[in-house]
């Protein structure tokens, strides 16, 4: 993972998710998300999850639409605007912060390694909690 700073989207591998997403049909950008944030949850806690980037920054996209989310403000981010999103990725959203926060996943040990952790960790306990606290329905 080449990271520069701690924001959900200040990886290479999320950044170029960001362009992902961009590069989606408006119909098709929450498909997008949710197969990452899928595949994040459901990796087995016996197996080791890596690049789990990517969820995290579908994860803040779907928190930016929750009352209460921080605005995608990164140049790195999508450029053009997310469509409403379905309230059913939130739970997702949570299962896959969930996973990326367990043992074997590769954000957290990389970001251990950088001395990080507890920074990291507070981003993504800050979206999960406005995650959780939004309707699923």
């Amino acid at each position: 993972m080449g990271a520069w700073d701690i924001g959900h989207f200040d990886n290479d591998t999320a950044a170029d998710f960001g362009g992902r997403v961009d590069d989606a049909e408006p119909e098709e950008k929450a498909d997008v998300l949710r197969a990452v944030l899928t595949a994040a949850a459901d990796t087995a806690p016996e197996d080791y999850l890596d690049e789990g980037e990517e969820a995290v920054a579908a994860a803040a996209l779907v928190a930016a639409q929750c009352p209460g989310g921080e605005p995608i403000t990164t140049a790195y981010g999508p450029k053009d605007p997310v469509p409403p999103l379905p309230a059913d990725l939130r739970p997702l959203a949570v299962r896959a912060l969930d996973r990326l926060t367990g043992a074997n996943a590769e954000p957290l040990d990389l970001w251990a390694e950088a001395g990080a952790e507890k920074e990291w960790l507070a981003g993504i306990a800050a979206l999960r909690a406005v995650l959780a606290a939004a309707p699923a329905e």
